[in-house]
């Protein structure tokens, strides 16, 4: 299906980008691909990495929509990754993050709808279920906008998909703690009974493409993925890097959650169990709002929320084994020649 076709992906320097380009710069699949973000150091460092002709770079920002429409003119697919993720910066300043994920989607999906791209997939995140934090509600607004675009446009269909923490990307917890570990400093932890869901780029990645293949308007896609504490993570870096670090406890940051739920049990009560993955059809109730009130699910109040403290629980043994497959533990704890993009 991407056969001769073109990718814009917003936010395209990023960790999710570069997992995108080492699955398709080096086949047939898409005939150009265009890196759409603000950064162009970042840029710069890819073209001069990568020197290849499929790659096209655009400056711009997703908070002003002629910058992205003019980088959307012959696009067929699109993802959407650009936003501002980190919990602590976005809990200060929660204005700039509505600008961005909320403000920024919505120009996102509206240049595409301009452009008649076949599809668009918004990335959204764990934290937009059950929101506490600034970055949470900005991301569940966002989800909120984009399944609104998806009822009101015929030639172009709006999904999206959930995932949790994906591993050693930039601003994570495990390069910070190999950091640690490397410099001998203590390995800071806000709590070790922390669980958090442990999934790879690679199948991030996955799930973007099952979503582009398989998903309808309005569509919510979730990777089913282990989970793991705080704790055990901080000891099993440690044991593969044979260190000694003491491991402190700072306490909770702001707006951090104890354990991350992907899916709702109000999401969970109409969710499509495909194999490796959850599908969440839209709300497409209409402004009747009789419905609200006469038309209920009783399955809601028994069903549970799919969380990082009831999925598959890794011990550090397991941990140890998904960490070693990781190109920055690869490299920096093993020391193999492992080609790394940059960003």
């Amino acid at each position: 299906m991407f056969e001769n076709k073109t990718l814009l992906i917003t936010g395209g320097t990023g960790s999710f980008g570069n997992a995108v380009l080492q699955r398709f710069l080096h086949t047939d699949h898409f005939k150009e691909i265009r890196i759409f973000s603000r950064d162009e150091k970042k840029q710069d460092d890819m073209r001069n990495q990568l020197k290849n002709e499929k790659l096209q770079f655009y400056i711009g920002d997703v908070r002003d929509y002629h910058s992205i429409e003019r980088a959307m003119h012959g696009v067929d697919y699109v993802f959407h990754a650009a936003a501002l993720k980190q919990v602590p910066s976005c809990e200060f300043f929660p204005l700039e993050a509505t600008k961005t994920n909320v403000f920024g989607t919505q120009n996102v999906i509206d240049a595409a709808i301009a452009n008649k791209v076949s599809k668009v997939i918004c990335l959204s995140t764990d934290k937009a279920a059950y929101p506490i934090n600034a970055m949470g509600i900005s991301k569940a607004l966002m989800e909120k906008v984009a399944i609104a675009a998806s009822r009101n446009t015929t030639d172009t269909t709006v999904c999206l998909t959930r995932y949790g923490n994906v591993m050693a990307s930039r601003g994570s917890v495990i390069p910070l703690f190999l950091k640690q570990i490397q410099s001998g400093q203590p390995i800071t932890i806000t709590d070790s009974n922390m669980t958090r869901f442990l999934m790879s780029l690679d199948k991030a990645v996955e799930l973007v493409l099952f979503a582009f293949e398989h998903g309808n308007p309005g569509d919510l896609f979730v990777n089913k993925a282990p989970a793991g504490t705080i704790g055990d993570l901080a000891q099993a870096l440690k044991e593969l890097c044979k260190a000694n670090n003491e491991i402190k406890i700072i306490g909770t940051r702001h707006g951090e959650k104890l354990y991350e739920t992907l899916c709702t049990r109000e999401e969970m009560a109409k969710a499509e169990d495909i194999d490796k993955f959850y599908r969440i059809p839209a709300d497409n109730r209409n402004l009747n709002y009789n419905q609200y009130f006469s038309e209920g699910e009783t399955d809601v109040s028994r069903i549970e929320d799919y969380h990082s403290h009831n999925t598959k629980q890794l011990g550090i043994e397991e941990m140890k084994k998904i960490l070693s497959e990781l190109p920055l533990i690869k490299k920096e704890v093993f020391g193999e020649d492992v080609a790394q993009m940059p960003g």
